[in-house]
């Protein structure tokens, strides 16, 4: 995706994001009532609604190119894609969410040949937004769910760029969420030096930003949990790798959009 594609896709769907952004803030200070899916999976009031919003804006700027989300996948509602389209988690990180913790993400990611080449993250509560400018060019911003921006802009952009680690003294993120001894047996393969924790995608732009080497999880997660984490990062410089050490790709229709167990290196696999 040529980098003056990325930028205007930005400035087209930020309407959108910052709309979606105001309506989870608002649920986020009033409370809301939790439901628990088919997969007991938490999801509120404040998931559909944004979701609403967001495929709305992407089918305007975008139209032709299918949107798979979260929870229209969830009640069945599943577009047959080809070799591009939009993978949406309208609110990454539910259960952080729920708690009252600022970690909560918006994520928008465009796959094309199975590889995620676009991506937007954006943490209303935190005021952060991250997306992907060109295939080697990811920027974080700061921008509140009221701001008045017509585009990137008019705002500061911060260049991100994954920090070189030192193979011996690795930092790790690990699921504020979802911690499991799959994971921590893997992660004691490693020279682990500290770990640290967070919520949803955030965790991908953090080490995106140089905070950390690699996120290691080895559960259960979705595609469109990763994708747009996964453009940035990867515009940073960094990669998505299965513990095998083969690229993650998506657009798995046969698992339902299932990802497989994953690292995300801030450079290339340590493995």
């Amino acid at each position: 995706m040529k980098a003056e594609d990325c930028r205007q896709l930005v400035d087209n769907l930020l309407p959108a994001v910052l709309a979606a952004g105001r309506i989870e803030m608002r649920h986020f200070n009033a409370g809301v009532e939790v439901e628990t899916k088919a997969d007991t999976t938490p999801v509120t009031v404040a998931d559909h609604e944004a979701e609403a919003v967001l495929t709305e804006g992407l089918h305007k700027v975008a139209p032709g190119i299918p949107v798979i989300a979260e929870e229209a996948v969830a009640a069945g509602r599943v577009p047959a894609i080809e070799k591009s389209f939009f993978l949406v988690d309208p609110l990454d990180g539910t259960r952080a969410f729920i708690k009252r913790s600022p970690e909560f993400t918006i994520n928008i990611g465009l796959i094309e040949e199975h590889r995620p080449v676009f991506g937007i993250i954006y943490v209303p509560a935190l005021e952060q937004l991250y997306a992907t400018l060109g295939p080697d060019e990811a920027v974080e911003v700061s921008i509140a769910p009221d701001a008045q921006v017509k585009s990137l802009a008019d705002c500061k952009a911060t260049p991100l760029k994954g920090r070189d680690p030192d193979p011996k003294a690795l930092i790790a993120f690990a699921s504020r969420s979802h911690a499991s001894e799959t994971t921590e047996a893997f992660l004691q393969r490693l020279p682990i030096a500290e770990k640290r924790k967070a919520s949803s995608s955030l965790k991908f732009c953090l080490i995106a930003k140089g905070e950390a080497d690699l996120y290691a999880r080895l559960g259960q997660t979705s595609e469109w949990d990763t994708a747009a984490g996964h453009a940035i990062l990867a515009a940073a410089g960094g990669s998505v790798t299965t513990v095998d050490g083969a690229p993650l790709r998506y657009g798995k229709t046969d698992g339902r959009f299932a990802n497989p167990h994953f690292i995300a290196w801030a450079r290339q696999s340590l493995l």
